[in-house]
């Protein structure tokens, strides 16, 4: 004879069922008010860019027409020939060539000397090893206007005035910033992969490259965009150090344009400055997953 099985279920009261139901209300409407606050805030962001693209379209009387037309090809007809005369005046291609060249070189040069010098602090012992570390980041409090001249003195008596190297040589000498950083997700890759891999044969620098390097990728991809991203925005540096037309920046052909026409063809203003934001968007876009995990493990490491 089967004797049937019976559960003892112990069912919810009423109490608990409104508390639950409460409970998740709450948790939907913050949820709703934190999707809002980043919709708002993204829209926020984007509305600058997306001013600058329809007053690139416009022609220069209707710049400042109002009511504004925000909606090109309903409103308006699109004007691409600001790009082009944009384009005449800033020899985009020119420009784009030598920002692309300083950009990405020195962005190399910050990741790779920020990757030994980082290397050296985080898995060798030295004397006086952590004092030094400690005077490196005493250099980050040093304003780079007290270092601009002596900077340009340097480079002036190595002959290096009107060339790229002032824009290239700084990455390839270490940034503290960014060896702070690397060095911060160094400490925390574990000693014992070092030790593993001395023992099979490995040298210091089969280690950096084949066993760090892919556990700190991340971050090496953030230092990258940063360096490049300054080094594309950076207007002072290459305004002291560039004195022909022919290796301007970006920053720097924008500049020139708005001084000679005093910032009234306002609609191929835009287009300069549009034209010369776009490369920067895509390169953000196309590697933000690496970004935004460098960034948060970088704060949640360090």
């Amino acid at each position: 004879m089967e004797v049937p099985i019976t559960h003892d279920v112990t069912r919810p009261s009423s109490r608990q069922v409104s508390y639950l139901a409460r409970k998740s209300v709450r948790n939907t409407l913050w949820l709703g008010f934190v999707g809002l606050f980043i919709g708002v805030g993204a829209i926020g962001l984007m509305f600058p860019v997306y001013f600058m693209f329809i007053t690139s379209l416009k022609d220069g009387g209707a710049t400042f027409a109002l009511p504004i037309k925000w909606f090109p090809w309903i409103q308006y007809e699109p004007q691409w020939q600001n790009y082009v005369e944009a384009h005449e005046f800033m020899k985009w291609t020119v420009v784009y060539r030598n920002t692309v060249l300083i950009s990405t070189v020195a962005a190399i040069g910050d990741a790779l000397s920020g990757l030994l010098v980082a290397y050296g602090f985080s898995r060798f012992r030295a004397p006086y090893k952590n004092f030094l570390f400690t005077c490196l980041l005493a250099t980050l409090m040093i304003p780079f206007a007290v270092r601009l001249v002596p900077e340009y003195l340097g480079f002036a008596r190595l002959g290096l005035i009107n060339t790229f190297w002032p824009l290239i040589l700084p990455g390839w000498l270490g940034s503290a910033f960014f060896i702070f950083l690397l060095r911060q997700f160094f400490t925390t890759v574990p000693m014992a992969m070092d030790e593993a891999a001395t023992i099979d044969g490995a040298g210091p620098i089969r280690i950096l490259f084949q066993i760090l390097v892919p556990q700190i990728r991340a971050a090496l991809i953030v230092v990258m965009i940063s360096s490049f991203t300054f080094n594309w925005n950076d207007f002072l540096r290459p305004l002291l150090y560039l004195n022909s037309a022919d290796m301007r920046t970006a920053a720097v052909a924008l500049s020139y344009f708005n001084a000679m026409y005093g910032g009234t063809p306002f609609h191929l203003m835009m287009a300069g400055a549009l034209a010369m934001l776009i490369p920067v968007l895509v390169l953000f876009f196309a590697l933000q997953r690496y970004y935004i995990q460098g960034v948060v493990i970088s704060g949640v490491k360090g």
